[in-house]
């Protein structure tokens, strides 16, 4: 089957866009062949800064020959009706159709026949259009052309179009197009200085070998392989190992056609500011990556940059001109640190009084004081000292107005523990002000020093409360405030501390400190605890519990202990892994089941004790009498927060519940009989309940 060679080459695609580009490319691409019957085989694409590609192998050669039915209108109908049945279908008279009886009378049938196209032809109609629609985030036009109507637009300057179609074994055929004066061939071009001459290709894996000569590596993996294999090799050469960073690599690999890994250096003395800084300014001006001394630990004075060239000087210009900007580049971030030190942090305060946080919950400043306020209350919680606590909640937001931070934002509360070090703050109380924002992801760690845990949820809990109060929840997919985040660090915070801690209660103590009330007050602490469920529902679920036991243990009411809720949900799926627990929860929903449908017939509940004087079986009496141990069992289990013990009571069920339903009759000839036994089945129901709502369970 015939494969598909599709290249287009432009000015340099910043990197950030390569790989949602190529799978734009290979989406749209493979899309449309399906939509026009051409199914293929598999389909790649690729990006480098000067060029997207695709390859998609095991397209038909042609579209197969299509055969609708068209109905027309009935049997003696105006002549206008059939004229225009006949010109739709191409039938040339009614002979041609065929009549289908229905009953609401006789129709005349077209048979539409549509003969399959070329696919080189489909091909030739539908990439000049996907060329033309292409998503990209931002684009240009240019040149003469670019003031005329429909002019396209791209990225970057597109320069040449490269598509060719035909089987492994035969020479291919240039598929044919042309876009804004750009006609498709199959000549491409090499590395813009090492291999700049035209380059006639014909499939993919000669597109690729003459790629490779020219100096270019085609798949972005590749490129960063070889970048990662000889940056690492280069700095063990030299005793140091590197810093490796996934997203600098992404990056870099999407700067360079054929990477070359060099090694700089830069002054010793610039060592003196912090690594993360260093780091910072080398990754974020240079795009190079930093070792550090695998002794100490510590970042060593040389920097390992990724050039897009074989310079013919082994790459010391290069290097020279590199270690001339870093070096100026480091030399700011040394003043801006320098010049940090010299202000204590709680001397920058008074500049957050004229800094809104948000217009409806008023400045930086009272936000601090609420975090204060908060952090001196949840301190005594969880066994934290409140004096440390509340001076880590003053100073936790002081170096956002640092130089350094604002210089490189990804480094706030590092820094304030910097400088909250340097100025004689307790360790604690520096620490907390690097902690504090964590955890801000799933897979980012959690603080465990009780100071950092104080602030850190006072900072999270004031976030969620403040916007839930001037209604600024999150919507769909929409969440400008990263409250979802919160919610969620707020629970890995008090389950991966063991904290017995009700953040509805905490949430009530924000929400009295706030100036701005809700509309409804009464309504924000079940709100918030719904919002708290669906996250640790998500949180649950990334660990592989089931979703369905939060549901479960949430309808049982007054639940708000998140501790206590996900020991509960561990128990309970580790129970409903059981044969006891599974035959359990079917038994409890067969009996939910049974007075969901009689409670709706007879118009009425059947709560209260059963009479025990109205069994007649043996097995209703054996129930009853497990009800009543299991219950007593269960409860206290729970009360001293056993909940494995819990379950190992509910286990003890089973056996009375199966014996039950295999030889009672539920709905008894007997009226009393029937009101009795579903008040025992009720009862099932409620003992179960001690653990959670069987019935918000999935089977």
């Amino acid at each position: 089957m015939p494969d598909l060679l599709l290249e287009l080459f432009s000015e340099e695609i910043p990197a950030r866009m390569q790989a949602k580009a190529a799978d734009d490319l290979r989406r749209m691409v493979t899309d449309k062949l399906v939509a026009e019957g051409l199914v293929y085989e598999g389909a790649k694409a690729f990006a480098t800064p000067r060029r997207l590609a695709l390859t998609v192998h095991g397209i038909p050669a042609r579209q197969p020959d299509l055969k609708t039915e068209r109905r027309g209108p009935k049997v003696g109908a105006p002549d206008a009706a059939v004229q225009g049945f006949l010109k739709a279908t191409g039938l040339k008279s009614l002979d041609e159709a065929k009549i289908q009886r229905d009953p609401k009378g006789d129709f005349y049938i077209g048979l539409i026949e549509k003969p399959g196209r070329d696919a080189i032809d489909v091909l030739a109609e539908i990439l000049p259009v996907i060329i033309r629609t292409f998503p990209w985030p931002k684009s240009m036009r240019w040149g003469a052309r670019s003031g005329k109507p429909g002019s396209l637009n791209w990225v970057r300057p597109l320069h040449a179009i490269t598509a060719t179609f035909g089987p492994e074994t035969e020479e291919p055929d240039v598929v044919k197009f042309e876009v804004d004066g750009i006609e498709s061939g199959q000549t491409t071009y090499g590395h813009r200085f090492l291999a700049p001459a035209p380059i006639s290709v014909r499939r993919f894996e000669d597109y690729e070998a003459k790629l490779l000569a020219a100096k270019v590596v085609l798949d972005a993996e590749r490129r960063k392989d070889a970048i990662l294999t000889d940056a690492k090799q280069l700095a063990f050469a030299q005793g140091f190992e590197l810093v490796e960073d996934q997203n600098l690599l992404d990056e870099v690999a999407g700067l360079v056609e054929w990477p070359v890994v060099l090694m700089g250096s830069f002054e010793p003395e610039f060592l003196k500011t912090p690594d993360e800084v260093i780091r910072a300014t080398i990754r974020n001006n240079q795009k190079c990556f930093v070792v550090r001394d695998p002794k100490t630990g510590k970042l060593a004075n040389k920097f390992i940059l990724v050039a897009n060239i074989e310079a013919t000087d082994g790459g010391a210009t290069i290097i020279a001109g590199n270690e001339r900007v870093i070096r100026a580049r480091l030399s700011d971030a040394k003043f801006f640190y320098e010049t940090d030190l010299k202000t204590k942090l709680e001397d920058r305060l008074p500049k957050f009084e004229q800094i809104v946080f948000h217009e409806k919950l008023g400045t930086q400043a009272e936000r601090i004081k609420r975090i204060e306020r908060l952090a001196a209350e949840i301190a005594p919680l969880v066994g934290a000292d409140v004096a440390k606590a509340t001076r880590a909640a003053h100073l936790a937001k002081a170096d956002l107005l640092t130089e350094v931070v604002g210089e490189f934002p990804e480094v706030q509360g590092l820094m304030g523990k910097y400088y909250a070090l340097a100025q004689g703050e307790d360790a604690s109380v520096a620490v907390a002000c690097e902690e504090h924002y964590k955890p801000q992801g799933p897979a980012d760690r959690v603080p465990t020093d009780p100071v950092s845990v104080v602030v850190a949820l006072a900072d999270k809990i004031d976030t969620l409360v403040g916007f839930w109060a001037i209604d600024e929840k999150p919507t769909g997919s929409k969440d400008p405030y990263a409250l979802r985040r919160a919610a969620l660090g707020v629970i890995r915070l008090i389950a991966e501390n063991a904290l017995r801690l009700s953040p509805i209660k905490v949430a009530g103590s924000a929400l009295a400190g706030l100036s701005v009330k809700p509309a409804d007050a009464s309504k924000l602490p079940s709100d918030l605890l719904a919002f708290f469920a669906d996250r640790l529902k998500v949180q649950l679920r990334e660990q592989g519990a089931r979703h369905d036991l939060v549901d479960a243990v949430f309808a049982l009411g007054g639940q708000d202990d998140l501790l206590m809720i996900v020991r509960r949900v561990e128990a309970l799926g580790k129970f409903l892994d059981t044969d006891d627990g599974k035959n359990l929860l079917a038994g409890t929903k067969r009996a939910s089941n049974i007075l969901s449908i009689e409670e709706k017939k007879d118009r009425r509940s059947f709560d209260g004790a059963p009479d025990a004087a109205l069994y007649s079986l043996a097995e209703e009496k054996a129930l009853a009498k497990a009800i009543g141990e299991v219950k007593a069992e269960a409860g206290a289990a729970v009360a001293r927060e056993d909940f494995a013990a819990a379950m190992s009571a509910m286990a003890k069920l089973r056996p009375p519940v199966d014996a039950f339903f295999d030889k009672v009759r539920v709905n008894d000839d007997d009226a009393k009989v029937r009101e009795n036994r579903l008040k025992l089945l009720n009862e099932i129901r409620s003992a179960t309940r001690a653990v959670a709502d069987f019935s918000k369970i999935q089977d």
